[in-house]
């Protein structure tokens, strides 16, 4: 019923910026919030950030909090994650995803996900 396709990803240096994409199609039926996940190699996928429907509450993992930025523009279906300051502990596959309980930072929430996107950071 819905697909969440994810770009913007690919290698930057440490210390760098890059912009990530999430466009949503097909029927979404309700109000929903959007979250951004990512999973590294050999760990367990995990919370990154999430925004309401509004736009006015965010949240965001202590890990990433004060360098990354989710953004979402709800004429587009789209939702954004906006990464500066980039370390190599970024480095992951980055994973966008439709709620429809509210911004949660349980995967289990969640009840669609993209296909992910690879961003690497070298140093």
């Amino acid at each position: 019923q819905v697909q969440l396709v994810e770009s913007g990803g690919g290698l930057v240096q440490a210390g760098g910026s890059l912009r990530l994409s999430c466009a949503a199609s097909g029927r979404t039926s309700r109000y929903y919030a959007m979250g951004w996940f990512r999973q590294a190699p050999g760990k367990e996928r995990e919370f990154v950030a999430t925004i309401s429907w509004s736009g006015g509450s965010t949240y965001y993992a202590d890990s990433v909090k004060g360098r990354f930025t989710i953004i979402r523009d709800n004429a587009k279906k789209a939702v954004y994650l906006q990464m500066n300051s980039l370390i190599s502990e970024d480095t992951a596959v980055y994973y966008c995803a439709v709620s429809y309980d509210g911004p949660q930072i349980s995967r289990n929430n969640y009840r669609y996900w993209g296909q992910g996107t690879q961003v690497t950071v070298s140093s």
